[in-house]
């Protein structure tokens, strides 16, 4: 490329990879291809419909851009819920995407530059099967996608020098209604952007997670009963509290995602489920000491020291 002839260009980049394929491969090599295929045509065939196009098809991973911000949002959704709806099946591939809105260099139908690298970079950090988009892409699309957005904060992606602010497209997302803290918007001549320092409380983006964790309650419920009334038929060493406190655990730990609308995420849920778990056992068999502190303190630690390590 010429630097004295570098094209520019304002334009919305999509990154795909696929999750495990060199495991795939080496498991078996055609079965693996076999699903690349089959994904990348949905790949094809929505990017196309959300007028983007594909100008780079990197191993197992794509590259996509959109004149428009929404489409292309719209078409990461789009992709998941389709491939996730495949991912039962034997084979099948599931993929992370990250979308980002920047400038680029153009080198005829190749593009360059921090733009692209900012998108890769999400790309790596989203879940299998999930979407992360930066803080450029959710002011164009937080009003206009009838999706949840959970933001991440400020997230050092791999290889970039300064933080930049992430937000996760909820894919099971509801219809919002009534404030909420993703309608934070930039008042003309107010500046860049920056996002709210805590979200607070906001709908669960699953709405039918909620009755079917209900409905778990209700059959672990029915179970413990019985295992209550079997303990009383069995005489004395009452055992009926272990297995009750064992499936408390459970269904908090299953709707721990779900509070990840409140200030902290589903990582903190989940450790403060399990401290009560544990906190529920040294209350049964109390013998004068607190233990629950140190398993508490060491899941403490060790979550810290996880964090630490991702963001080097």
């Amino acid at each position: 490329m010429d630097p004295a002839r570098v094209e520019r260009k304002l334009t919305t980049i999509l990154v795909a990879d696929a999750v495990g394929y060199s495991r795939a491969m080496a498991a078996d090599e055609a079965a693996a291809l076999a699903a690349l295929r089959a994904a990348r045509a949905v790949f094809a065939r929505l990017i196309e419909r959300h007028r983007g196009r594909i100008f780079s098809k990197a191993g197992d991973g794509l590259l996509a851009e959109f004149p428009s911000v929404v489409e292309a949002v719209q078409c990461a959704i789009e992709v998941q819920r389709e491939l996730a709806g495949r991912h039962a099946a034997p084979g099948a591939t599931q993929f992370r995407i990250g979308v980002h809105l920047g400038d680029v260099m153009v080198d005829g139908d190749d593009l360059f530059g921090d733009g692209v690298n900012l998108a890769a970079r999400l790309e790596s950090m989203a879940e299998p099967g999930g979407v992360l988009i930066s803080q450029p892409v959710y002011d164009q699309v937080h009003a206009k996608l009838e999706v949840g957005f959970d933001y991440l904060g400020q997230q050092r992606p791999k290889n970039l020098g300064a933080e930049v602010p992430v937000y996760r497209v909820a894919l099971n997302g509801t219809t919002r209604s009534g404030p909420h803290w993703g309608s934070h918007r930039q008042r003309a001549g107010a500046g860049p952007a920056t996002p709210p320092p805590a979200p607070p409380a906001v709908e669960p983006a699953e709405r039918g997670a909620w009755p079917r964790i209900r409905r778990h309650a209700q059959l672990l419920g029915v179970v413990w009963l019985g295992l209550v009334g079997v303990d009383i038929l069995t005489g004395p060493g009452a055992w009926a509290q272990w297995p009750g406190i064992a499936m408390l655990m459970l269904l908090g730990l299953e709707a721990a995602p779900l509070l990840t609308r409140t200030w902290f995420d589903a990582t903190y849920a989940r450790l403060a489920i399990i401290v009560a778990g544990l906190a529920l056992i040294n209350l049964a068999t109390w013998s004068g000491t607190l233990w629950v502190v140190w398993p508490a303190l060491g899941l403490i630690v060790l979550e810290a020291l996880r964090r630490l390590r991702r963001r080097r």
